[in-house]
């Protein structure tokens, strides 16, 4: 169920390391393509959505320049945000694709997620906001639609589907439970119906949006977790 992303190969083949030859005069390139999905991963849509608004989003509810922190002001400037956000992976893998020479000798599995992982590292990284940002999720979340439409569709149902159950029970931690679950399955969908280097790139997707999100994990593990956020000053990111 691949489709989202041109020329990806039908299966990974036998050594990995056939994915990153490149050669040295396709280098330079390489990193000038990696830096602009770094800096479009950087837009911090969060931001840009509250602008006009007179409030900035890092300094209420949980500080974090991301959806779930806007949908506490404002469910319009939330779906700016999220749409941002959304789009960053597509338009960067999109974009370099384009440009890539074709010559690189990586294959598109690899090429697709090194641009993702670029533009969710500029998103949760950004320059603009010295080097903090959002969590990743929509941005995974958009690098997984494009390279895997139909995968992808299943885990934003899952994802959907427990968020709305969490949100109903008051899980407090409820967005990072479904987002970080979500990307579980999404592993292991790869892992049972695409293939081993799929998985791979996913699982350390799943890794960095973990440490990402290692507050609420250890506020969920300590069971210190309190049910429901108001518009408060920022206290720690959510």
């Amino acid at each position: 169920m691949r489709g989202g992303f041109p020329h990806l190969p039908a299966e990974p083949g036998g050594d990995l390391r056939e994915h990153f030859q490149i050669r040295m005069t396709d280098l330079p390139m390489v990193l000038v393509g990696l830096l602009v999905c770094f800096l479009i991963g950087s837009i911090p849509f969060a931001v840009v959505a509250m602008l006009g608004s007179g409030i900035d989003i890092r300094r209420v509810g949980s500080g974090n320049p991301g959806f779930n922190n806007v949908l506490r002001v404002s469910k319009a400037r939330a779906v700016v945000a999220l749409i941002g956000d959304l789009g960053k992976g597509p338009l960067a893998i999109g974009l370099v694709h384009h440009f890539w020479p074709s010559q690189a000798g990586m294959g598109g599995v690899t090429l697709g997620w090194l641009c993702g992982f670029a533009a969710v590292f500029g998103h949760c990284y950004s320059p603009l906001l010295k080097f903090n940002g959002g969590k990743g999720i929509a941005t995974s979340g958009g690098v997984m639609l494009v390279l895997y439409p139909g995968w992808a569709l299943v885990a934003i149902a899952y994802f959907t589907a427990l968020r709305i159950a969490g949100s109903r029970l008051n899980w407090r931690e409820a967005g990072s439970i479904a987002s970080l679950t979500t990307w579980v399955l999404f592993v292991c969908l790869m892992l049972g119906f695409v293939g081993r280097l799929d998985a791979t790139f996913a699982a350390v997707m799943t890794l960095f949006l973990a440490w990402r999100h290692k507050k609420n994990l250890q506020s969920l593990f300590a069971g210190a977790a309190l049910q429901g956020r108001g518009l408060s000053p920022a206290q720690g990111k959510n």
